[in-house]
């Protein structure tokens, strides 16, 4: 069984953190009761069941691989602002980002993330995915739910992989909404991982005495090891865009419902994110991040490593 995470030593500074793992637990969790009162009230705007899926028949009348994904107008936490404090205004959240990214950051995304549980997934779909790389089930799901991200596993992958052409000059918070243990969803991160800078996804990996080889594409290679991110309610993390992360199916009876940000520096504001950065043996940034997808946005590739960590 992979160790949980490590919270990391207080008196090391989230830009250590950073530079020696490629991520920051935050000691202590946020806010777990107002984390539970959200967590209510996006539960009670559906079920989180076979309900949310289209029918085998009605996707491949018109199957859509793009667009499906949380958007302006779209996103379920629009309707729940109020309730993000206990994240947005946290002094420990926003002294932690100040440092990595300077005072003036801005929210280049927020969205929930549901990891669904295998009995919700019709069994045409499974069929479908197994051992696809990246399990988005957006172009699956009914259109009026497409305001969440779900997936069903996604192989170890960077945050950097929806930005092309883009420096790693943001960070991912991730914040679980509920206690999430092994049977949950929980997201497995390659520690030191990011040191390789970019890489184009899938990632070559291969596991070697409980960690994973890493090689970069360039002749670059490392062994990572693997941690379990697992947590009470308002548990948090802070990770570099090129450290990888994934997880497996969900094999609880619940969902796994999560906050996803990405917080971005202001251009030219200097930050603790530029000796991170400085401290990586490879790019920040590429000019192709992915090759599993067609030219329709469907997977072309069958290959899956999280799934044997």
């Amino acid at each position: 069984m992979p160790a949980p995470a490590r919270r990391l030593d207080p008196s090391s500074s989230p830009t250590e953190d950073l530079i020696r793992r490629g991520y920051h637990a935050f000691p202590r969790s946020l806010d777990g009761a107002a984390a539970a009162r959200l967590l209510a009230k996006i539960r009670a705007t559906r079920r989180f069941d076979a309900e949310l899926f289209l029918t085998e028949s009605a996707f491949d009348a018109d199957p859509q691989y793009v667009g499906v994904n949380p958007r302006a107008g779209r996103n379920l936490l629009e309707r729940f602002e109020d309730d993000l404090a206990f994240v947005e205004r946290n002094p420990d959240v926003a002294a932690v980002l100040t440092e990595l990214l300077g005072a003036d950051y801005e929210t280049l995304n927020k969205k929930v993330v549901c990891g669904v549980p295998a009995k919700s997934v019709p069994e045409w779909l499974k069929a479908r995915i197994t051992d696809n790389p990246v399990n988005n089930l957006g172009a699956y799901v009914r259109p009026e739910y497409r305001d969440v991200t779900y997936f069903y596993g996604i192989d170890f992958h960077q945050d950097l992989i929806d930005f092309k052409d883009r420096d790693a000059d943001f960070v991912t918070l991730y914040v679980y909404l509920h206690p999430v243990g092994a049977h949950d969803a929980p997201l497995y991160l390659l520690e030191d991982s990011h040191r390789l800078g970019a890489t184009l996804f899938p990632h070559d990996l291969s596991r070697e005495d409980g960690a994973w080889l890493y090689r970069d594409g360039r002749g670059g290679e490392m062994v990572a090891r693997q941690h379990m991110l697992v947590g009470e309610t308002g548990f948090a993390a802070v990770w570099h865009a090129c450290t990888l992360h994934g997880t497996q199916p969900d094999a609880a009876d619940n969902e796994r419902l999560s906050l996803r940000y990405l917080f971005a520096r202001r251009p030219g504001v200097p930050c603790g994110l530029d000796a991170v950065n400085a401290a990586l043996a490879g790019p920040i940034r590429l000019g192709l991040t992915r090759q599993d997808l067609d030219d329709k946005g469907a997977a072309r590739i069958k290959a899956n490593s999280v799934n044997r960590a």
